[in-house]
C-alpha cells in the first residue's frame, strides 16, 4: 500500500500506511528533541523531560491521564535519541483518534507539575550508576562519547550533578524551546482512513507554532581510544569505525558486511572468536547511522586473561572479510534481511515507526518493494567492493577492564 504524505502549515508532516489485512494500528511521534538539544550544565534534562510529560497534560492529572489511555487499551512508551524525542503508542484501529487527542495534550500542553520532579530526579540518578553494574552498556556509552563529535555524542541518561540540579523551570524552559512542529514527524501505520487522519491531525496540530531550528553542526573532532581501568575478572571491548549511512549507495552492501559477520550462530565471529576458539561469551558488530554518517560499532566480552587475543582474533576477522564473501554467505545474509523485513511488514508498530524514520534520515519513505529488490540484488562482488571503498580503519577503541589492550596493526 502506498504510504500517504502530507505537510501541515507549520511544518509538521504526518505520514500513514494502511494495513487492512490488521483491526490495530500504531502511532509513532518524533519531536526534535533529543538529547544533542541538552544545553552545557543540564545533560539529561530531555530525559527528565520524557519521564515528567505524561505525567498529566491537558485538563487530566496523571491518574487521568492513564486512565485515559488504559481505557483506550493504548500500549505506549516514550523515549529519548540523539536527536529526536518518541511517543509511541498501540491499540485498535478504531481508538486511534481519541487517543491522538491524549497524545496532542502530552505534546502539546504537558503539566509537567513541581512535585514530579524529585522523583523523576531519582529515578534519571538510578539509570546512572545503574551503568556501574552494566559495564557492557557503560563501555558502549564510553565508546560513543569519544568516537563521535559533540553533540552526536551525548548519553541520554546525562550526568549526575545536572540531574541534581535541574529545576521545574529549566524541565519547562526546554519544552518550551525545542517542541516545534516544523521538524516534527507523525507518522501511522494500520487499518486507517487517510482523511479523517488528516482533518483530526490538522484540528490537534495545526495551530502549534513553528519554532527556531537550533544549530546542532556536529563540532569538530578527533576520536579518542581510552582503556577505563576497573579491578574485575572480565575485559570489555567496544570499537567502532566509519561505515556509510542509510541514504548511501552502499548502505546494503554495509547491512549485508554486518550480516556476515553477526547475523547469527553461523557468523563469522560468532563461528570463529566464541566457538572454536571459546574467547569470549558475547561478540558481536552492528551497523547505525546518522543521517550524515554511518558506523560500525562492535562489543565483545571476555576473560582479563584473553582480551588481548579475542581483540586480535576479532580485528583479524573484520579485516579478512574485504578478501572475499561467499554465495551461502550471502544467501543467508538475505534470508536474515528478508526476514526482518517481513516481520516489519506485520507489525503496524514497526511500520508506524520506519516509515518516520525513513523520512527522518531520507526525505522519503522507501517502499516495500524497494528493499527487497536492493536485498534481491545483493552478491559477494558487491560487499567486497564496499569493503574496499570502506576499510577497517580509523578505530575508535576503548575498553574497561583490568589492563589496557593494544589496537592490532
Amino acid at each position: 500500500m502506498p504510504v500517504h504524505q502530507h505537510t501541515l502549515a507549520n511544518g509538521l508532516v504526518l505520514l500513514a500506511e494502511r494495513m487492512e489485512h490488521v483491526r490495530s494500528a500504531a502511532v509513532n511521534i518524533l519531536v526534535p528533541a533529543g538529547c544533542a538539544n541538552d544545553p552545557p550544565g543540564q545533560l539529561g534534562v530531555a530525559s527528565v523531560l520524557a519521564e515528567m510529560i505524561s505525567r498529566g497534560a491537558g485538563d487530566r492529572d496523571s491518574r487521568e491521564l492513564s486512565l485515559a489511555f488504559d481505557g483506550l487499551g493504548v500500549d505506549r512508551d516514550e523515549s529519548v535519541g540523539v536527536f529526536n524525542m518518541r511517543f509511541w503508542g498501540s491499540t485498535l484501529a478504531r481508538n486511534i483518534p481519541p487517543a491522538l487527542d491524549l497524545f496532542a495534550d502530552v505534546v502539546l500542553r504537558p503539566r509537567l507539575p513541581d512535585d514530579e520532579l524529585e522523583p523523576v530526579q531519582a529515578l534519571a540518578l538510578q539509570d546512572i550508576q545503574g551503568l556501574e553494574d552494566a559495564p557492557q552498556q557503560k563501555v558502549m556509552v564510553e565508546l560513543r562519547r569519544r568516537h563521535y563529535p559533540d553533540p552526536l555524542n551525548k548519553d541520554r541518561r546525562g550526568r549526575a550533578a545536572d540531574i541534581e540540579a535541574l529545576t521545574p523551570a529549566a524541565v519547562r524552559a526546554f519544552h518550551r524551546r525545542l517542541f516545534r512542529p516544523n521538524g516534527t514527524i507523525l507518522s501511522v501505520a494500520g487499518n486507517v482512513e487517510w482523511g479523517p487522519l488528516v482533518e483530526r491531525v490538522e484540528r490537534l496540530f495545526g495551530g502549534w507554532g513553528r519554532g527556531p531550528e537550533p544549530d546542532l553542526a556536529p563540532a569538530g573532532h578527533a576520536p579518542k581510544s581510552e582503556h577505563i581501568p576497573k579491578e574485575t575478572a572480565q575485559t570489555h571491548i567496544a570499537l567502532a569505525y566509519p561505515s556509510v549511512p542509510v541514504g548511501h549507495p552502499d548502505y546494503y552492501a554495509a547491512r549485508a558486511a554486518e550480516g556476515v559477520l553477526s547475523g547469527g550462530m553461523s557468523a563469522r565471529l560468532f563461528a570463529e572468536v566464541r566457538e572454536k576458539r571459546g574467547l569470549c561469551y558475547s561478540v558481536g558488530v552492528r551497523h547505525e547511522t546518522f543521517r550524515d554518517r554511518g558506523t560500525v560499532v562492535g562489543y565483545a566480552g571476555t576473560g582479563a586473561d584473553r582480551a588481548q587475543e579475542t581483540l586480535d582474533v576479532t580485528t583479524a576477522e573484520l579485516r579478512k572479510l574485504a578478501a572475499g564473501v561467499t554465495d551461502d554467505e550471502i544467501v543467508r545474509v538475505k534470508a536474515g534481511l528478508k526476514a526482518s523485513l517481513i516481520m516489519q511488514d506485520e507489525s503496524t508498530s514497526a511500520r508506524a515507526g520506519a516509515i518516520a524514520s525513513d523520512w527522518y534520515h531520507l526525505g522519503r519513505v522507501r517502499s516495500f518493494d524497494e528493499i527487497q529488490a536492493a536485498i534481491d540484488g545483493l552478491t559477494p562482488g558487491m560487499v567486497v567492493g564496499h569493503l574496499a571503498r570502506f576499510p577497517v580503519r580509523g578505530v575508535t577503541l576503548v575498553t574497561i577492564g583490568p589492563a589496557p589492550l593494544t589496537m592490532p596493526e
